[in-house]
């Protein structure tokens, strides 16, 4: 791929990541060093710091993109930092999920990111934005804002899938379906007990499909609301979802929008960002159209990690 002149910046969260995601973030950096592209490293210290890296790189006239290796979390921070820039941006995905490099059609195999590099395919992002806070994937409010809140508690570096066995359980145990009121557009359309989740593209945790008809660049954001009071009417919900027939069902409300705000008369509500811990409600989302340029494949079709 031909860039304008001027350096790539790449930026390395070194606590997310296998053995094997680290492997190809750096094989990957050599290949641009070997094609004659100056890369420049910098390797994250925390999440603020990630999002100060991508804002420096999207002032800098000189930084012609910005590779970043990490998960969804870090992705996010970099995309917030390259809102507006016009900086392309390319994902090497290296977290536990990877949901937005999923979506994008790329994975961690470095063939498949040296063919996405290279066939320059560049979309246009969309961003979430909830209370001030920048989001990529989906945002949800109230089981996985508990899981997410327990793995947090107790994460120290990379995680694995086996780490959300004993926090999903523990919830499964111990959830309280929260009431809660949500507006979309500004028409109510639930208020009740339940779970909420918004976002920007399809997928979920091990391949869920809940935003099953989300676009990542239609200038819109998904919601779907599981009208829910019981374990049983929640896992009834998630045998619905496995066959995506959920979205049409009388207990479900699946609705795009621009802006959706959700309170609740429960006690902490918890949330979720891109799989990071979220604001308290009440939370006001609404939707950045066309914040970044990714990579993305050309073929369209979504890898599978």
């Amino acid at each position: 791929m031909n860039l304008a002149q001027g350096y790539i910046e790449y930026i390395i969260n070194p606590k997310s990541g296998s053995v094997i995601g680290k492997g190809t973030a750096k094989k990957f950096a050599n290949y641009l060093r070997n094609n004659g592209y100056d890369v420049r490293v910098d390797k994250t210290k925390s999440m603020e710091h990630v999002c100060q890296l991508a804002t420096k790189a999207a002032m800098d006239a000189d930084c012609s993109m910005v590779a970043v290796a990490g998960g969804d979390g870090t992705v996010r921070e970099v995309a917030h930092g390259l809102e507006g820039s016009g900086k392309r941006l390319m994902i090497i995905p290296s977290g536990t999920e990877n949901l937005l490099a999923k979506e994008l059609g790329t994975s961690n195999a470095f063939k498949r990111l040296v063919e996405v590099f290279e066939d320059g395919f560049i979309s246009e992002l969309d961003l979430g934005i909830a209370n001030g806070r920048c989001f990529t994937s989906i945002a949800g409010l109230g089981f996985d804002g508990d899981v997410i809140k327990k793995i947090s508690e107790k994460r120290k570096g990379h995680i694995t899938h086996l780490h959300y066995l004993q926090p999903i359980l523990q919830t499964v145990r111990d959830h309280e379906f929260p009431n809660i009121r949500v507006i979309v557009d500004d028409e109510e359309i639930f208020n009740g007990q339940g779970e909420v989740f918004v976002g920007n593209i399809s997928r979920y945790a091990t391949g869920l499909r809940i935003l099953r008809d989300a676009d990542f660049s239609d200038g819109l954001l998904d919601v779907c609301v599981y009208k829910c009071a019981s374990r049983i009417q929640f896992v009834k919900h998630y045998i619905k979802t496995i066959f995506r027939v959920h979205a049409h069902a009388d207990d479900v409300i699946y609705r795009q929008c621009k802006k959706i705000y959700i309170s609740s008369s429960s006690k902490n509500v918890r949330t979720q960002i891109d799989g990071d811990p979220g604001p308290e409600l009440p939370i006001k989302i609404e939707v950045i159209p066309n914040a970044v340029r990714v990579f993305v494949s050309k073929s369209g079709k979504r890898a599978e990690l």
